[in-house]
């Protein structure tokens, strides 16, 4: 795994220096496009339907949908919803968009630029969902028609994990475990396989190697994190230099 990624951050910074027009999606405009992070050139293509990975990772979901508790299932629903806040059971009672207007406006351009880099990929792949591929699995949350690889959401939840650690880098742990957890749910409910998932992750780190060398995601970020720092009474950041 460490291999892999190490192979994809150098393949990122190879591919990574074109800067496109700005693509609109999702009620904000993305730091960046499938033009700049072609993820098609940089992933391996998901596991054949007829291989003995997707059965295997078939019959994963299959094992998490007759083990999952009421909990774990409150859980994977709650998280269906793609966005920042997920991440106020970590951030506390004061995370919260009427409080933090500013942040609020960042993420929704770094949620939105997920889905302008990961949504082609999804397209050109179109690896059927485990629900498409069993009528045993049974979801319990929102079935879509989009492809299941590279997963959105464990994407998003990565790239979102980064870029809130980067900001408040003494809740790391915290905060990157939550993101985890935000990408195993889409196991847990019953329409991703553990590749999407692994996959995912290392696309929102790619992502947010891409964002964080670009001077308008800087500029952006400085401000969201001052105002995240102030409204949550954190003192200066010691633990990181931006």
């Amino acid at each position: 795994m460490r291999k892999l990624y190490a192979a994809l951050l150098f393949s990122f910074m190879a591919a990574s220096s074109v800067i496109s027009s700005p693509v609109y999606a999702k009620g904000a405009v993305p730091f960046i496009s499938a033009t700049d992070l072609d993820l098609i050139k940089l992933l391996p293509p998901p596991p054949a339907n007829d291989s003995a990975q997707s059965k295997a990772e078939l019959g994963e979901v299959l094992a998490m949908q007759v083990t999952r508790t009421p909990e774990m299932v409150a859980r994977a629903e709650a998280d269906a919803t793609e966005n920042i806040w997920r991440f106020a059971d970590v951030m506390g009672p004061k995370f919260t968009a009427e409080n933090l207007p500013k942040f609020a406006a960042f993420f929704a351009r770094v949620t939105s630029t997920e889905g302008s880099v990961v949504d082609p990929s999804k397209d050109f792949w179109q690896r059927p969902r485990p629900y498409q591929a069993s009528e045993l699995v049974k979801p319990v949350v929102k079935m879509t028609a989009s492809g299941s690889y590279p997963s959105g959401h464990a994407s998003g939840g990565t790239l979102m994990g980064i870029v809130l650690a980067n900001m408040v880098p003494e809740k790391r742990t915290e905060i990157m475990a939550r993101a985890r957890e935000y990408a195993n749910n889409r196991i847990v409910g019953g329409v991703h396989y553990a590749s999407d998932i692994e996959a995912g992750r290392i696309v929102g780190t790619l992502i947010a190697a891409n964002l964080m060398t670009r001077d308008d995601f800087k500029t952006s970020f400085a401000t969201a994190k001052a105002e995240l720092r102030k409204q949550l009474a954190l003192g200066p950041d010691t633990l990181s230099s931006k």
